[in-house]
């Protein structure tokens, strides 16, 4: 009996039949995996949908590109006007007399070159300070050796 119904076209037919559903199934479960890989944050319904949130999201980052290139630009107008260079002249303003390098020269500028130099003359009975404004790596008063040496490498650390 067993054999007969193996040689049954009916049943040769439905075991064919069943054996394509089996792989249809496997086949269909393949493309909507791949498919649910392919819609965007599990949240789209279909391939448009998806575009559509690419689209908005695409928009959303050009937005915030712009925004974020505003403030770069703020930013370094405003680094410009900083005080970038500083550097520090010690020195001893009377010459052939003992004592240490105690009087200083120190230059403060931006990247334009303004800013002020402030020195400090320093004796045994007074320290005297001193404040000249800087405009373009020049003062309209008249500086001192230190104080253009403090000028000048305070010039060099803003050009590195």
């Amino acid at each position: 009996m067993y054999e007969t119904i193996i040689h049954q076209p009916i049943f040769i037919a439905f075991t064919l039949a069943f054996l394509l559903i089996i792989g249809a199934y496997a086949l269909i479960a393949r493309i909507e995996s791949r498919i649910g890989r392919l819609l965007y944050r599990n949240t789209a319904k279909n391939l448009e949908e998806t575009l559509t949130l690419i689209q908005k999201d695409m928009t959303r980052l050009l937005a915030e590109s712009k925004d974020a290139q505003a403030a770069i630009q703020s930013i370094e107008s405003r680094l410009k006007k900083s005080i970038r260079g500083v550097h520090t002249v010690r020195f001893n303003p009377f010459a052939g007399t003992s004592g240490s390098n105690q009087s200083f020269a120190t230059a403060f500028l931006d990247d334009l070159g303004n800013g002020v130099i402030i020195s400090s003359l320093y004796s045994r009975e007074r320290v005297s300070v001193f404040a000249k404004p800087i405009k373009k790596f020049t003062s309209e008063y008249e500086l001192t050796g230190e104080e253009s040496d403090a000028i000048k490498q305070a010039h060099k650390e803003i050009a590195e």
